[in-house]
């Protein structure tokens, strides 16, 4: 693909003015918020999926939640986990600006897995990962127990600044990132996608299993 087609479809649904003020406050504190292709796919899946409840794993300034929170059910509640909480408090500004109803948000500050074994299994139509990469295999076990049958996983920089896909490149994070890329497709119960969108969003659909069922 040219980068001028790369850049056409990355920019395809254009980002309004909440969004640019979301994504300028991830800039000011360092956070690097996701793509905006990697957002539209995102609020893509979770019209889809008639979203009721959702877990992002790394708030950031917000960019990514409002993307979620656009495709949700009008009733959905997004859980937002991260360690900084300037970050979401600027992302409390983020959707403040949306018009986002506060009960529509549950943000939760502390480690990742701390925080995750204490929801609830089963409950939730999407986890969404986007925070420490040496750390993706161990959301992926919390994801596959919190999901419900038919939910979906997603992990973004999953391409990690075309690290991933060069066997040269060997430090910790792209390690880390390669062996989830390889356990989510050979994971039984798990129909697997690597989007070429952002700096890569792989997506994986928890299928139904029969009780009692292999």
């Amino acid at each position: 693909m040219s980068p001028a087609s790369w850049t056409f479809a990355e920019t395809y649904v254009a980002e309004d003015d909440v969004l640019l003020a979301a994504r300028a406050r991830a800039e000011e504190v360092g956070a690097v918020a996701i793509g905006s292709g990697a957002g539209a796919a995102l609020r893509f899946l979770a019209a889809v999926l008639d979203a009721r409840a959702v877990v992002e794993i790394g708030t950031g300034a917000g960019v990514s939640g409002l993307w979620l929170l656009r495709g949700m059910r009008p009733d959905g509640v997004l859980t937002t986990v991260d360690v900084e909480a300037e970050h979401q408090r600027l992302a409390r500004e983020s959707f403040k600006d949306e018009g986002v109803p506060p009960q529509r948000v549950r943000t939760i500050a502390g480690r990742a897995l701390d925080v995750l074994p204490r929801l609830t299994d089963g409950h939730y139509d999407i986890v969404f990962a986007d925070a420490d990469k040496r750390e993706y295999g161990a959301y992926l076990a919390e994801a596959l127990r919190l999901l419900r049958p038919g939910g979906v996983v997603a992990f973004d920089n999953a391409l990690w600044h075309d690290r991933v896909a060069d066997p040269a490149q060997r430090d910790d994070e792209t390690i880390a990132i390669r062996a989830l890329v390889q356990e989510v497709s050979v994971t039984d119960g798990l129909v697997p996608l690597l989007l070429p969108v952002g700096d890569g969003l792989l997506v994986a659909k928890k299928e139904w299993v029969p009780e009692g069922g292999d």
